[in-house]
């Protein structure tokens, strides 16, 4: 198998993975834990991850000049990303979110345009567009899952988040080209986590441990070991082979994957609508992802 093919295996797990953690990070916040407490736990536990594996990986020097872009990466790709992303959705509702998330392609496509002077290519501008409008369905005839608090102010952090991933797609990308990803990550990871801790340390003091049941101990670890640490590798490894612009395309698979993870539950049910909205996705992200001949 070609190591594009398998960068957009990986591209596509990940949608898949953060599809389901829409629910499950909804079902632990804010009830049992705050939302920037739990992103204190998430990097912090994805830290230790980052490190330890780091300790079985060929060992490289990082240039002194290349600090500041991993500084910026820690925070677009991880603190303010983060930040914004846990708070909107604690505010507002997963499948809500899921598809506002969805915008992250264009705006990659325009700061690439802008930054990287990439060209815009007809085919990639409307498999981009073809997914917006299949997301748009999905969302405004799925049924919601969960309770919106304040879902103005919620899918507006949200739509923060997705510019500040977009940024830290961008920044990332040179690093990449580079360093093996190990090299790098557990750094932006530990900046990350320097940052965050201000935000999160007493929303994190003040988890009642003991009342936690244990099979949300469990959806605390997925999104840990497998919503933070296995998907920003993930992510990595497939930039080595693809542009940034076809990387944040698999965004548009998240809300079908979210949708499908809810209907699995029962907390959604299947229409025309939904089998309509996927066709349209998988055909955008085909146009984004068809390689040139």
């Amino acid at each position: 198998m070609s190591k594009r093919n398998l960068a957009l295996i990986g591209a596509t797990l990940v949608s898949i993975i953060y599809g389901v953690t829409f629910t499950i990070a909804k079902d632990v916040m804010p009830a049992y834990i705050d939302a920037y407490g739990f992103i204190l736990l998430r990097v912090g536990g994805s830290v230790l991850l980052f490190w330890l594996a780091w300790l079985f990986m060929p060992k490289e020097k990082i240039d002194w000049n290349d600090f500041p872009r991993i500084i910026a990466a820690a925070f677009f790709g991880v603190a303010f990303n983060m930040l914004t992303f846990f708070k909107g959705l604690s505010l507002t509702s997963p499948i809500s979110a899921a598809v506002i998330m969805v915008s992250t392609p264009m705006i990659v496509l325009t700061l690439s345009a802008i930054i990287m002077k990439e060209r815009m290519q007809k085919r990639k501008v409307f498999g981009i567009v073809l997914g917006l409008i299949g997301t748009a369905f999905l969302i405004l005839y799925g049924k919601s899952i969960g309770n919106a608090t304040n879902a103005g102010l919620g899918n507006f952090l949200v739509l923060v988040n997705a510019i500040s991933y977009g940024f830290y797609l961008i920044v990332v990308k040179k690093l990449m080209d580079k360093y093996n990803a190990f090299t790098f990550v557990k750094w932006i990871y530990l900046f990350g986590f320097l940052m965050v801790l201000p935000f999160g340390w007493n929303e994190f003091q003040a988890v009642n441990w003991a009342a936690v049941p244990e099979v949300i101990g469990w959806k605390i670890g997925f999104v840990v070991i497998f919503s933070t640490f296995l998907t920003y590798l993930l992510n990595l490894l497939s930039m080595k082979e693809l542009k940034p612009t076809t990387v944040a395309v698999f965004i548009y698979l998240q809300p079908f994957f979210a949708t499908v993870f809810a209907i699995g539950l029962g907390k959604d049910e299947l229409s025309l609508v939904k089998i309509g909205s996927a066709l349209l996705i998988f055909t955008g992200v085909y146009l984004v992802t068809m390689k040139k001949n």
